[in-house]
């Protein structure tokens, strides 16, 4: 242990909360077997580890020492509340008989694989599906309510009850914390891998806020795509973890030293994570030989096409554009649609692509969705019809919640002047 100060171990215990918290949380949920006893006892854990830790040291093992700290914690408020109900009591028996035999050994093996049970539990089928994503953001991933209701469009109170109700249901069905079996697995695949997606793309482009990305959300995600990859070696996990991986080899790339946003066509490629890139395209490879695969192997062999590309004008386009064509057959959705146009668009011209985009915003689905405005905009722009991509842009700037996105967009209406 060592001795530091109380501002140091603050900022310490900050950096633990961003890193550590959810796979704590996820930890004490399997231990107490209740969602908001856990968080409560967690809290409590940080806020007595700052009390404690600028005189008694910082643990070698702090992650250890919290979940330690949070079940004693939770123990206590069940001993409060057994004055009331003597249930409680024989749960805080229970829980203390566990945290005895939990000194004598070591949890670290079962601790790694706490998330993804949760994330099955955030995802079980007695659950609505919005609810999948809203809870495990919450719970797995430490989104705030704000920031969820943000990124689905919805008040925060909405989301709150949305998460109150989940949580209720799994609490009185009593469904279980754990991986289902391998019978049951292939079925409860699907709602699980687009809520890891999604958390990937919180992280890769975050909904709100001063950066583009969210490093640990990102980081997150790939771990639990590994995880699963291991589970369940399925060709869509594959192709998942793939897109990710392949996505995520071009973080350092995608802003400048002064954190502004990098377009992918003027990004530098030599910043590009290799080893990212090789493992990406080894799983797509995988994925494709077998015939089995969905739309997450699709994206990923579109992102391929980029990764092997040595710079933006050699991107092979018409493998690209016929990728998109085989995905929204599959995937039909107005942002494939999009994705598809802009394609379309560098294979064609910026006319053939307008056309396209016009198509997909004459729908209405993505009238609130800043990049089909801002790809007007750029289409508008190549062609040289200023008034009408100053009027796409202005309409994306009102959209975006990011702040280099926001600044891009303000640079490229202040060159339209």
């Amino acid at each position: 242990m060592s001795e530091r100060s109380t501002e140091q171990i603050r900022e310490l215990l900050d950096s633990l909360y961003r890193v550590d918290s959810g796979r704590i949380l996820a930890t004490l949920i399997r231990l107490l077997g209740d969602f908001d006893l856990a968080e409560e006892a967690m809290h409590e854990a940080f806020a007595a580890a700052l009390g404690l830790w600028p005189s008694s040291g910082v643990p070698d093992s702090p992650r250890p020492w919290l979940i330690s700290t949070a079940r004693f914690k939770a123990i206590d408020t069940l001993r409060r509340r057994a004055r009331l109900d003597a249930s409680q009591d024989e749960l805080a028996r229970y829980l203390e008989a566990q945290a005895s035999m939990a000194q004598s050994s070591n949890e670290e093996d079962s601790v790694e694989d706490d998330r993804l049970r949760l994330i099955f539990t955030c995802c079980h089928p007695s659950l609505p599906p919005e609810a999948h994503v809203a809870l495990t953001l919450r719970e797995v991933c430490g989104l705030t309510t704000e920031e969820i209701a943000k990124a689905f469009l919805i008040t925060p109170r909405t989301l709150a009850q949305r998460i109150v109700r989940a949580k209720a249901k799994i609490r009185d069905a009593r469904i279980p914390y754990q991986v289902p079996s391998s019978q049951e697995l292939p079925e409860r695949l699907d709602a699980v891998l687009q809520v890891i997606y999604l958390v990937f793309n919180e992280g890769y482009s975050a909904a709100a806020g001063a950066e583009v990305t969210r490093a640990e959300l990102t980081a997150e995600a790939i771990r639990l795509g590994r995880l699963l990859s291991e589970l369940l070696p399925e060709p869509e996990v594959m192709g998942l973890l793939s897109l990710m991986l392949l996505q995520e080899s071009r973080h350092a790339a995608r802003t400048s030293p002064t954190g502004e946003l990098v377009l992918l066509e003027n990004q530098n490629r030599s910043l590009w994570n290799r080893e990212q890139i090789a493992e990406g395209l080894a799983l797509v490879e995988r994925a494709l030989r077998s015939h089995r695969f969905g739309s997450y192997t699709l994206q990923a062999a579109i992102a391929a096409v980029h990764a092997e590309a040595e710079s933006a004008a050699e991107t092979d386009w018409r493998q690209i554009v016929a990728l998109y064509n085989r995905l929204v057959r599959i995937q039909p959705s107005p942002v494939v649609e999009l994705n598809r146009a802009v394609a379309i668009a560098m294979r064609d011209g910026p006319e053939v692509g307008l056309a396209h985009i016009d198509a997909v915003l004459e729908h209405g689905e993505l009238a609130n969705y800043y990049l089909a405005h801002s790809a007007r905009a750029d289409m508008c722009r190549r062609l040289g019809r200023t008034t009408e991509a100053r009027s796409s842009y202005e309409k994306a700037l009102a959209l975006t919640q990011q702040e280099p996105e926001r600044r891009f967009l303000e640079e490229r209406l202040r060159q339209l002047k």
